[in-house]
């Protein structure tokens, strides 16, 4: 069994995580993509501080994160939520999540009937493999996985100072950021989310 991870805030979950991991399935025939929640972010530890983010809009709360994955992923068999990050608890580092599935998928279990195969695929963005070395034991990382590259938002060809693999991913134009603003800011953002998570956000008011 191929296993990829993809992890973030997913604050909230939108249309270009899942297209991002649906292309890495495609193209390199991963067989499950765990999707991966963070409890804190390193990278954003000063903002996990406050109830409210920069626009002014409330945070929503970790069950609530995890519904909206939950909600867009319901139905893909190739899909599942792993919650180790958000049981943990503390500030959220890849090598520990990345070492905890080599063991959780050594043998079957209630994910997948079939033991892991070759190493575990990492997926990131472009934008965050520029950063990519100040990440905790990125060394050790990039022993212990395929990093997959996908692209956000570059045209031409991805160079980057370790091994990686490049997706030919298409391109959505699409942020959490940029849906949390456009709530705040009363404006529509339905073509954004996968539609069980714009009614979820609607019905409970998140992001106000």
């Amino acid at each position: 069994m191929k296993l990829a991870v993809l992890g973030g805030s997913f604050n909230p979950v939108h249309l270009g995580h899942i297209a991002l991991a649906s292309s890495v399935i495609k193209e390199l025939g991963y067989d499950k993509i765990a999707v991966v929640p963070a409890y804190i972010s390193p990278f954003k530890r000063r903002q996990a501080l406050y109830k409210k983010d920069l626009a002014g809009a409330l945070r929503p709360s970790v069950k609530d994160r995890i519904k909206m994955i939950e909600l867009a992923i319901e139905g893909n068999f190739k899909f599942y939520c792993e919650k180790y990050e958000i049981d943990k608890e503390g500030v959220s580092y890849t090598i520990d999540t990345i070492d905890y599935l080599y063991k959780k998928f050594s043998v079957p279990n209630e994910i997948s009937d079939k033991p892991l195969t070759g190493k575990i695929g990492l997926i990131i963005g472009d934008d965050l493999a520029r950063s990519f070395a100040l990440w905790k034991d990125s060394d050790k990382i990039i022993e212990k996985t395929d990093v997959i590259v996908g692209r956000r938002g570059v045209n031409g060809v991805l160079s980057f100072d370790f091994p990686f693999t490049e997706l030919k991913n298409p391109i959505l134009p699409i942020s959490s950021t940029q849906i949390r603003k456009a709530i705040s800011e009363e404006k529509d953002f339905k073509a954004f989310v996968p539609p069980a998570v714009y009614e979820y956000i609607r019905e409970h008011g998140l992001y106000k």
